[in-house]
């Protein structure tokens, strides 16, 4: 959660969608992410009520940085009235986030993702949301525009140009060197067996 209104417009939604008689009525919880370093909605959601702190924000998830959010008060009474919860991570938990999406999805997304990832993984932890429950979440940014956050987390490639000839000779290059270290690791297993 940023400002708080995306949470409140998909309910919203959902109320309209059953109204329009579009889909039956279920219970529907709804759960709040936010960033350790600016997590004014959260914190109310934890202290069970609408009223919002301003904070100053400290964080690398900056697109979701608002320190006195406008719809604050109204997505903290909202996820209150519907059974949910909010919760905040660190920054190292945020890229972690980013990391597991990629690599379990194959999903790159920016920070915000990574808050949405890590925070969902702290609800299951703490048997917020349940295992054999039906779980959407919103991954809403694209990992391009935060790339400053992942800096020295990997180590670094010859940068290619964006042409397809290009990325293809990359990726040659790629499996030719993974298939010769395969085929080291199995020389050095059968010798060892000899």
């Amino acid at each position: 959660m940023a400002g708080g209104s995306l949470i409140t417009k998909i309910r919203k939604a959902f109320g309209e969608l059953i109204a329009l008689g579009l889909v039956e009525r279920k219970e529907v919880r709804f759960f709040g992410a936010q960033a350790t370093g600016c997590s004014p909605i959260a914190k109310a959601v934890k202290n069970c009520t609408d009223i919002i702190e301003p904070q100053r924000p400290n964080t690398i998830a900056r697109s979701l940085a608002i320190g006195n959010p406008a719809d604050g008060p109204a997505a903290a009474k909202m996820i209150l009235q519907d059974g949910g919860w909010a919760e905040d991570v660190s920054d190292v938990e945020i890229v972690s986030g980013i990391q597991e999406l990629a690599e379990t999805e194959g999903i790159f997304t920016e920070t915000a993702g990574g808050v949405t990832t890590a925070v969902t993984a702290r609800l299951y932890a703490h048997g917020r949301i349940k295992p054999d429950e039906l779980t959407v979440t919103c991954i809403t940014g694209n990992g391009l525009k935060t790339t400053d956050c992942l800096q020295g987390a990997y180590s670094q490639h010859k940068a290619i140009r964006p042409r397809l000839a290009d990325f293809e000779e990359f990726v040659d290059e790629h499996n030719a060197a993974n298939a010769n270290s395969s085929q080291d690791l199995v020389l050095a297993g059968e010798s060892h067996v000899r």
